[in-house]
């Protein structure tokens, strides 16, 4: 984000708690949260990015730092929340906020690689995307 652009806007995606998502303990579990993530960060780009570079490009996630707050069980109302901080060259940074109202039930820093959906490797974002993404400053 250079000083002549807004901060990304946060991306909100529901989620359905589902019964195979609880774990022995009766809560959802863990690994769960990471699927969310991907889910959110997946329809954030197909929501935003122009149709032609949807059709083209893939992602696949690179890291997770995921830090767990409180835990969601079956019939919460959950949300994802999540922000593209950053893109450079092939990579991009997202902030997640995994939340049941207004609680927080995990944080998850990620990065991904945007990939060429013929060849299967890496793939620059292009600058035309940082609009879509990054709208100029008022």
């Amino acid at each position: 984000m250079s000083a002549t652009e807004s901060p990304a806007a946060p991306f909100f995606h529901p989620i359905t708690v589902e019964p195979a998502d609880i774990d022995f303990m009766g809560h959802v579990n863990n690994a769960r949260y990471l699927n969310w993530v991907q889910d959110a960060v997946l329809a954030h780009w197909r929501g935003i990015a122009p149709a032609e570079d949807v059709a083209s490009k893939a992602w696949v996630a690179l890291k997770h730092e995921i830090t767990y707050r409180k835990p969601a069980f079956l019939d919460d109302a959950v949300i994802a929340q999540t922000v593209l901080e950053r893109f450079n060259g092939a990579r991009a940074f997202y902030s997640t906020l995994i939340k049941r109202g207004e609680e927080v039930l995990a944080e998850v820093q990620s990065s991904w690689c945007c990939i060429d959906a013929e060849t299967l490797r890496p793939a620059r974002i292009g600058e035309h995307l940082r609009a879509f993404f990054f709208p100029p400053a008022p």
